[in-house]
């Protein structure tokens, strides 16, 4: 871990404070137009530490949580913080398989949920603190405060996306989750006022948490949905009552697609991230709400915000005659160092991105236990990338998806860039399958393709390197996408090869299984 802290943290404090500052408020609204006041937040919290210590739960220790996008997933996890647990959240969408792993890497014992999942639960062993009986006990009573946490101790532990592997857990101490909401907040593009909205649709597992811990600081509500429901979303957007809206580029492109040609002005904020911004989307995201799409780069081992190309900043980026291949995330927040290491091999013009922030995790937890990023702090982030004339942080790949094709070492983000415009279909995922003959074999798949899509593929391609061009094209309905709405190229091929026969050779060829 790194080093030890003697900051000690008064969550409780805090939360008692905001609900004195803000009382009956809204804090959150989810889906279902069930709503949480600031009140009730804290008494739900508080009544679920208090559970957890009368439980035997010290300072440290690992507790999950398994909520679905709701209300109730906002006052458990600051219940477990509270307590100072070791919050571990697991996506709503978890398999029991996904589950055993995690509880295997984390050694937890208990997991927080809704009766629902209680089946689940007892099958693999653990015991369920039902949310909903603490929920219903919780509604009268002035807390005391609880006693403040020493910040060395683990305080989160949250799983990678597992793209090229089983997932990986990424332990954060106290401190250092700490130190990354007041840098979020601090590095927020306006101070929320009172009673500010901001609609967030992905799982509360990961970024949506993390804003809502910034937002709720300020005495902000967040609207807290299940995903992408048009139905939903679009009255407040037609009634002007979202004032910011958390999109990865995935959720604009669902929004941008259903709701254009309308204009929402009324919207200060789009925060986006997780994936590569195309040229395109962010055409069709201005043309909808103005100059307003704010771009950041966070990851598991590191979250928001490593990197931030401000709204205007952005415009002006993509406002170029000529926009450089790989996504342009911005400059360094406050206190974040990046370097980039020297290109591993001559086929590859960009090096590894390594960074190091106080608000890093403290290392990563696989099935051999806990490792410690390097004593100096850097972490190797697994993208490739550079930093551009002006000092912002160009990603233009990962490491683990350098593709390997007669010879000659390929990088299909640069691929998937050339084929960004492309209008005939949805997004195109640029992965390989093996081949005896050429190593590996460069593959595009598309979804929502319409006719005439691979031959602007191959139009869009045709001033590339002949060895850099997808040799075989395969459309399909849709493309798998982990819980944070990352396409996965392994389980991309995977489906491929589920649906299709290959064929190798110097000219290779798919055919559809019977």
């Amino acid at each position: 871990m790194n080093a030890p802290t003697s900051m000690p943290i008064s969550w409780s404090s805090s939360l008692q404070t905001l609900a004195k500052k803000f009382g009956r408020d809204s804090a959150a609204i989810d889906g279902q137009n069930q709503t949480l006041t600031f009140t009730e937040l804290s008494l739900r919290a508080h009544a679920l530490a208090t559970e957890l210590l009368a439980l035997g739960y010290r300072p440290g220790d690992p507790v999950a949580t398994l909520m679905p996008n709701s209300v109730d997933a906002v006052w458990v996890s600051y219940g477990v913080r509270l307590a100072g647990a070791c919050e571990t959240p697991l996506s709503w969408s978890y398999t029991q398989d996904e589950i055993a792993w995690c509880a295997q890497l984390a050694k937890f014992k208990h997991i927080i949920s809704l009766s629902a999942r209680e089946p689940d639960i007892a099958a693999l062993g653990f015991t369920l603190i039902d949310a909903a009986k603490i929920r219903d006990r919780s509604a009268h009573g002035d807390p005391s405060v609880l006693p403040a946490i020493s910040g060395d101790l683990a305080g989160r532990i949250l799983f990678t996306s597992g793209t090229t592997g089983k997932p990986k857990g990424v332990m954060y101490t106290h401190a250092a989750r700490w130190q990354g909401e007041q840098l979020l907040k601090a590095s927020l593009p306006f101070v929320p006022r009172r009673g500010a909205r901001i609609l967030l649709m992905t799982p509360f597992v990961h970024g949506s948490s993390l804003l809502t811990y910034a937002w709720l600081d300020h005495g902000g509500t967040i609207v807290l949905h299940d995903g992408v429901n048009i139905e939903k979303i679009a009255p407040l957007l037609d009634t002007d009552s979202l004032d910011a809206i958390f999109a990865p580029p995935t959720v604009l492109a669902k929004i941008t697609g259903a709701l254009a040609p309308k204009q929402y002005p009324a919207v200060q904020c789009i925060f986006t991230g997780t994936q590569p911004l195309t040229p395109a989307l962010y055409q069709r995201a201005h043309a909808m709400f103005g100059p307003k799409v704010r771009i950041t780069f966070g990851k598991s081992e590191c979250v928001n915000p490593i990197t931030i190309l401000d709204r205007a900043d952005t415009h002006a980026y993509f406002s170029q005659s000529e926009i450089p291949p790989g996504a342009c995330v911005g400059w360094p927040a406050t206190g974040v160092e990046i370097k980039i290491e020297a290109p591993s091999s001559e086929d590859e013009p960009h090096g590894e991105v390594w960074l190091r922030s106080p608000h890093m995790s403290a290392g990563l937890i696989d099935a051999n236990g806990f490792r410690a990023h390097t004593p100096d702090g850097w972490h190797d982030t697994g993208d490739l990338g550079y930093v551009d004339t002006a000092g912002r942080l160009v990603l233009t790949g990962r490491v683990a998806d350098v593709i390997k094709t007669g010879g000659y070492r390929v990088n299909p983000d640069e691929i998937e860039a050339e084929l960004a415009s492309n209008a005939r279909c949805g997004q195109i995922c640029v992965t390989s399958l093996v081949s005896d003959y050429w190593g590996e074999i460069i593959i595009a798949v598309a979804e929502h393709a319409q006719p005439g899509w691979q031959e602007e593929c191959e139009r869009l391609v045709s001033g590339m390197s002949k060895h850099k061009r997808p040799r075989l094209y395969v459309g399909a309905a849709s493309l798998p996408r982990n819980p944070q709405g990352k396409i996965s190229r392994r389980q991309v091929s995977k489906m491929v090869l589920e649906s299709h026969v290959l064929t190798d050779g110097p000219y290779p060829s798919l055919s559809t299984k019977p």
